[in-house]
């Protein structure tokens, strides 16, 4: 599927990017360069995915606390997550549909202003060259090990400074503290 998306995003790129002809080489070289980003740029569409869904709950999470009854909160919740996952599918599609388009007509052009035909080829060969791609391979788990690292540091503090907030928060809303949260419990792989 990705060979497949790789080639129509080749074909579209090829045509119409910023009115170049299909027997320019720098556009050739450009196209490849950004086809070679592919997952990368599929990772994007993931986070943009991710916000506006961010966005929808932060708009409907005061609503919704205000408006929904105790007893009907866990059935409301379940409805709201259906919702929400059928509102991120559909994101992902549309702006998946829209990644050729601008492609070809923002990042391909992009690329073909900012470098010379010589360091679009380089950029390429950098794209395929096999530590690049063990690289990207290798990533998840790299920043798997970072981000637990960094957890485990920072969570002592991060806990103490929310205590604080949770104290400063009750004094400007006026009511006691909220029980303090439950402590992540480490992964285990």
């Amino acid at each position: 599927m990705k060979k497949l998306l790789t080639a129509l995003l080749i074909a579209g790129c090829t045509f119409s990017a910023a009115g170049q002809t299909a027997n320019d080489p720098k556009l050739e070289w450009a196209t490849k360069v950004v086809a070679l980003q592919q997952a990368d740029l599929d990772g994007l569409v993931g986070q943009l995915v991710g916000t506006a869904a961010q966005d929808i709950v932060a708009g409907w999470a005061p609503r919704f606390d205000t408006t929904v009854t105790k007893a009907r909160q866990a059935k409301a919740t379940e409805e709201f997550n259906a919702e929400l996952a059928k509102f991120a599918s559909d994101a992902n599609k549309i702006i998946t549909s829209k990644v050729g388009q601008a492609n070809s007509e923002a990042l391909v052009p992009a690329y073909m202003e900012r470098f010379s035909l010589d360091e679009l080829k380089q950029l390429a060969a950098f794209f395929e060259s096999p530590v690049i791609k063990k690289y990207k391979a290798a990533t998840p788990e790299l920043v798997d090990v970072f981000v637990k690292k960094l957890v485990a540091s920072t969570q002592p503090d991060i806990l103490a400074r929310a205590k604080q907030f949770d104290v400063a928060a009750s004094k400007i809303v006026g009511s006691a503290p909220a029980a303090p949260a439950a402590k992540p419990q480490p992964q285990k792989k």
